[in-house]
């Protein structure tokens, strides 16, 4: 359906609430280039190890067309709320700024390093118990201190087993 051509251009759709993902998914079905930036978010949660990737830009996605495309079938496509428009006109997004959201994203952020005392959450195999950050020992590894059996124990292990403790609202 889509012609990927020089005179193509990039234009925001916004989404219905929470569907980016579903309209991404049916444009792509009707053969529209589709760009829908996700950043990853660490894992603070025991179930979530892997961390969670989320919209970059809640709401709205990237479609590539030409003007000789139809974009009649984009309005009717489930998860689309609207093409943002100026006027009756819908944007053209510059090449250049997709292609520096992409490299942005593609430069994964460097780790938080833990402070001394901090109170970290070191993740086992069913659950996670919470020690408090000591030192570093080398590049890969860090000293922490467990209480096992009401004893303060300090133990190294890697630094990759260890996640920041998440600050709840009150």
């Amino acid at each position: 359906m889509s012609h990927f051509t020089d005179t193509a251009n990039w234009y925001l759709i916004q989404t219905k609430p929470r569907q980016e993902a579903r309209a991404e998914e049916h444009l792509l079905r009707q053969q529209f280039q589709c760009y829908r930036p996700l950043k990853s978010q660490p894992a603070e949660l025991p179930k979530n190890r892997r961390g969670v990737e989320e919209e970059l830009f809640p709401g709205y996605l990237f479609i590539r067309l030409a003007i000789s495309d139809s974009w009649y079938p984009i309005r009717s496509t489930r998860g689309v709320a609207r093409i943002v428009s100026f006027g009756a006109q819908p944007c053209p997004v510059q090449d250049a700024l997709i292609l520096q959201i992409r490299q942005r994203l593609a430069v994964s952020p460097a780790p938080q390093p833990f402070a001394q005392g901090e109170t970290v959450l070191v993740r086992t195999g069913s659950s996670d118990i919470q020690a408090i950050f000591l030192s570093d020992d080398g590049e890969e590894r860090a000293v922490i201190l467990l209480n096992l059996l009401q004893r303060e124990q300090r133990v190294s292990l890697p630094k990759s087993s260890l996640s920041h403790l998440a600050v709840q609202a009150c």
